[in-house]
């Protein structure tokens, strides 16, 4: 039964998506997209009575007493935001800040319920936040940390990791117990209650602001004029062509705001559960299968025939979406079908993959990284505002 309502609950979640960005026709995905554009008026009003009550402080954020970076973005999913985060952390700890990195755990393994109505009934403290990595040693896994977490804290030694829907809270721990200086909020454009010094906003090129409409009848969190919240704008997956009138959008909202434009560039092939790594010439000419739980799978794909790959069969999960031994009987049984050399999936789906999983055929990730293509003077200025604050040295 629970199998079985699993499976329903994803098609739904499924069928929602594809109304979204209009990959759905018919009687039954209108109906569906008008009933979701009026949640989206609703979902407008209530997201900009909350920044109205914050920005006449009726409402007041908290501060920490050191420098705080949010990263984030205007829509749900796909901008590519865990590599800039990864690149933001690593240039602020290699010019000697100490830095965490606070991030609410998306699909992370939740409190139980019976554990928060303990703590409400019984007034106790409730638990410090998750502790992902301690700056030395990566302490959970990805389901209990979450996914891009878990990838935070594996990529970046010297680091503190900390998982907390409350960042406030994680925060204040960051820095009584770590003795951390700079704070950076992942995904926390949204998260009013602590104040970023700068607030650093990630702009999907391929797929702006989707098709305008607020959630759940699109993929904005915030209207389109929210840009103007923005201190630096990341223009994300870019082909390295200007877009008039993209830039053009983001001046009338934001005039003179510094814009960086960044391209995620595929570095190697990682293969699963080994230290076996190939270069991209790896994939030149092979026939090869692919899967991935992301929210964009188009752009994965698009870099593996970018590199000379042929793709017998491709599986597209929903984001974050937890596999199943059922579905890797299914990918494996394909690739065996389609005589495929191996299979490549995401660095992100990579986490999600039990250690001990049989491989009939090879399994790679590809990692990616961020390239910035213009504007690296103004990302360093965005690193040298936080080290040195007051413009004569480093701050103390």
């Amino acid at each position: 039964m629970r199998s079985w309502l699993k499976h329903k609950f994803n098609a739904f979640e499924q069928f929602t998506v594809d109304v979204i960005f209009g990959r759905r026709e018919g009687v039954g995905a209108s109906i569906y997209a008008a009933f979701l554009q009026a949640l989206s008026y609703l979902f407008s009003g209530v997201a900009q009575a909350r920044l109205w009550l914050y920005r006449n402080r009726i409402l007041h954020d908290q501060p920490l007493g050191c420098l705080v970076v949010v990263v984030g973005n205007l829509t749900v999913g796909g901008t590519g935001k865990t590599p800039i985060v990864e690149k933001f952390a690593r240039a602020l700890r290699d010019r000697g800040r100490k830095v965490a990195i606070l991030s609410r755990g998306y699909k992370s393994k939740p409190t139980p319920l019976w554990k928060k109505l303990w703590y409400r009934l019984s007034h106790t403290a409730e638990p410090p936040p998750r502790i992902v990595s301690d700056g030395v040693n990566v302490l959970l896994d990805s389901e209990t940390a979450g996914d891009e977490p878990y990838m935070l804290a594996r990529n970046l030694p010297g680091v503190i990791v900390l998982v907390d829907k409350n960042r406030v809270k994680a925060g204040t721990y960051a820095i009584k117990k770590f003795g951390c200086d700079t704070l950076v909020l992942d995904d926390g454009f949204q998260y009013l209650p602590l104040k970023g010094r700068l607030n650093l906003l990630l702009v999907d090129k391929t797929n702006p602001f989707g098709n305008g409409h607020l959630l759940p009848r699109g993929v904005l969190r915030e209207p389109v004029k929210h840009l103007r919240r923005a201190s630096y704008v990341f223009l994300t997956k870019s082909d390295g062509e200007r877009d008039p009138e993209l830039e053009a959008i983001i001046e009338e909202h934001n005039p003179g705001v510094n814009v960086i434009e960044c391209a995620h560039r595929p570095q190697y092939l990682q293969r699963l559960g080994s230290d076996e790594r190939q270069p991209l010439e790896f994939l030149r000419g092979k026939k090869v299968g692919a899967f991935s739980g992301i929210a964009v799978p188009e752009s994965f794909e698009k870099f593996l025939r970018d590199l000379g790959g042929e793709i017998m069969f491709a599986r597209r999960f929903l984001d974050h979406y937890r596999f199943a031994y059922e579905d890797f009987v299914e990918i494996f049984s394909a690739a065996l079908a389609k005589k495929v050399a191996f299979i490549v999936t995401t660095e992100k789906d990579a986490v999600r993959i039990p250690v001990d999983l049989p491989c009939p055929v090879p399994v790679y990730y590809l990692r990616l990284e961020i390239e910035i293509i213009r504007g690296a003077a103004d990302f360093d200025e965005a690193v040298g505002r936080l080290c040195f604050p007051s413009g004569d040295g480093p701050a103390k």
